[in-house]
């Protein structure tokens, strides 16, 4: 792998090396993962596992996350995407034909894509995980500083052969600008949209539209927050075949890998 040398990068955006990336003491505490299923409720197989970031007692996303400042948000995101693939390879998720895993990422942590890139892709090497089952996410939540750079990486990760996606589509306030100036292979739908929707008129009607939009553009639609078999049949009706929420699986925490 190539480093780029500290004089071109400033230190939170110096590349960092897979092996770098196991050391909890420099970003300064350690996490595991949670995988969750995204179900193909077509066929009843696993379309992809989402890595979600755990305490290794259990501690949720959101306190994990509330250690990330300006000065580790380069590191966590590296250590993200290496953590999240030795996991998975060690719980055997590469094994399953053509399923993905999905892995968050901070589009503000990262200086040059081509490059922020490459602990990724020597971890994919050295854990056997092939890059095209890969699939990044961002959140529609996120606050973008500047969607061109946000569309470079997304852009770059295509070339790559990743797959892409925005999640929570429909739970922010830029959801329609962020697909109007690039469209991500994958729209994960936020739960507020399908939350009780089997009994709400309004949201059926806001879901087909996004429906009829993702078709269009041949991009994928996974629906978040499925927790009834009511809602699961509704999204069925509108056309949506991958699907994610405690209906199917809980998160399951793994703790494989951890030094």
């Amino acid at each position: 792998m190539d480093i780029v040398s500290q004089s071109i990068f400033p230190e939170p955006f110096r590349a960092v090396g897979c092996a770098e990336c196991h050391k909890p003491a420099a970003l300064g505490f350690d996490f595991t993962m949670a995988f969750q299923l995204i179900l193909d409720v077509e066929e009843q197989r696993p379309f992809a596992y989402e890595a979600l970031v755990r305490g290794l007692n259990g501690e949720s996303a959101g306190e994990i996350l509330g250690r990330v400042n300006d000065g580790n948000r380069y590191r966590f995101d590296q250590a993200c995407r290496v953590k999240a693939i030795e996991l998975a390879a060690h719980l055997g998720l590469h094994r399953i034909p053509d399923c993905l895993l999905s892995i968050n990422f901070l589009p503000n942590a990262i200086y040059r894509a081509e490059t922020c890139i490459s602990a990724t892709l020597e971890a994919a090497r050295r854990f056997d995980f092939p890059r095209e089952r890969l699939m990044f996410e961002v959140t529609e939540g996120e606050q973008i500083h500047d969607a061109e750079h946000l569309k470079r990486i997304f852009t770059e990760y295509g070339r790559q052969g990743f797959t892409t996606a925005i999640d929570d589509f429909g739970a922010g306030y830029s959801g329609l600008n962020l697909l109007a100036a690039f469209q991500p292979h994958v729209l994960k739908l936020d739960m507020l949209l399908t939350r009780g929707i089997d009994h709400d008129p309004v949201r059926q009607a806001i879901v087909a539209g996004i429906v009829l939009v993702a078709r269009r553009l041949g991009i994928r639609i996974i629906a978040e927050g499925i927790e009834t078999p009511g809602e699961r049949d509704a999204l069925s009706e509108l056309g949506i075949r991958y699907m994610q929420g405690y209906l199917f699986a809980r998160p399951q925490l793994a703790l494989v890998g951890q030094h």
